[in-house]
């Protein structure tokens, strides 16, 4: 299936290179190759058209993955406005798109993502996929769905070590298990207040408020009243406002105020406008 379609303030790399998920690959021709959902996607990008390639279900499962609904051109406009600095972020990272990906993988993939790096990351959950995920068949390769939580389930702790999670496994592990016994509702986080949703992921094993916010900006939660606060945030928010001669002692609590009345509803994306900036230009 091909669906192609003009799209502004859409940038492969901005998107699926700036740390909000792990199943993207680039590719020789530059084209990026994902799974998500049950869909089998390359992307590629001619001017201002992009084509959408592969086993996907329909054109609704791209729109809603890739957050087409929304006008990041208006948005834009109004973190810019904020001051100097939000105006070069933006433009530096003026494709980003905020992806809508599944919650129960989003949740997983920022457990793993603890003390981790990218390509280690993108290992592990490819690794779990192949093993515990449903086979994709597209243009004559393989590829695997992220495990359900019954399909996960399958695993003991043992299984998810030797596949590289180290002193993760027992984090993914409980927390499949308590979504598996019903003492976890996924359904319910959409429901409540970001606080409350944010209480809530934070009661998971290996959740932290980091990993919280990440969850709740760049899965379909998709709350942009969050801050996910980094080694890259601390360093961008202390080199541009708060100026602390030592960066370990900047608070965080400074850092969560500052961005609230700065940035407002929209800290969410101006996050990853600051973050994308700092770590490409350091």
């Amino acid at each position: 299936m091909v669906y192609k379609k003009h799209i502004k303030d859409f940038e492969l790399t901005d998107i699926l290179d700036c740390g909000q998920c792990f199943r993207w690959n680039k590719q020789m021709d530059d084209s990026y190759i994902g799974v998500f959902g049950n869909n089998v996607v390359k992307l590629s990008k001619n001017n201002n058209e992009i084509v959408f390639e592969g086993n996907f279900i329909d054109e609704k499962s791209i729109i809603d993955y890739f957050d087409l609904n929304r006008d990041y051109g208006e948005l834009k406009k109004k973190i810019s406005s904020t001051d100097s600095y939000l105006e070069k972020a933006v433009e530096y990272g003026s494709g980003i798109r905020l992806l809508n990906q599944d919650l129960w993988e989003t949740i997983i993939s920022f457990i793993i993502s603890a003390n981790n790096n990218i390509p280690r990351i993108k290992g592990i959950i490819e690794r779990l996929s192949k093993k515990y995920g449903k086979r994709i068949e597209w243009n004559g390769e393989d590829y695997y769905t992220f495990p359900t939580p019954n399909e996960l389930a399958k695993a003991c702790q043992k299984d998810l070590r030797e596949l590289g999670l180290g002193f993760r496994d027992k984090y993914v592990y409980e927390t499949t298990k308590r979504v598996i016994e019903g003492k976890f509702d996924l359904n319910n986080l959409e429901k409540m207040s970001t606080e409350n949703a944010r209480r809530e992921l934070i009661s998971l094993p290996g959740v932290g408020p980091k990993v919280a916010d990440c969850i709740l900006l760049f899965s379909t939660l998709k709350r942009l009243d969050v801050f996910p606060i980094d080694v890259w945030v601390r360093r961008v928010m202390n080199e541009l406002y708060i100026h602390n001669p030592v960066e370990k002692n900047v608070r965080k609590s400074d850092i969560l105020k500052l961005a609230k009345d700065k940035f407002g509803d929209l800290q969410g994306l101006a996050q990853q406008y600051l973050f994308y900036w700092i770590r490409e230009n350091s």
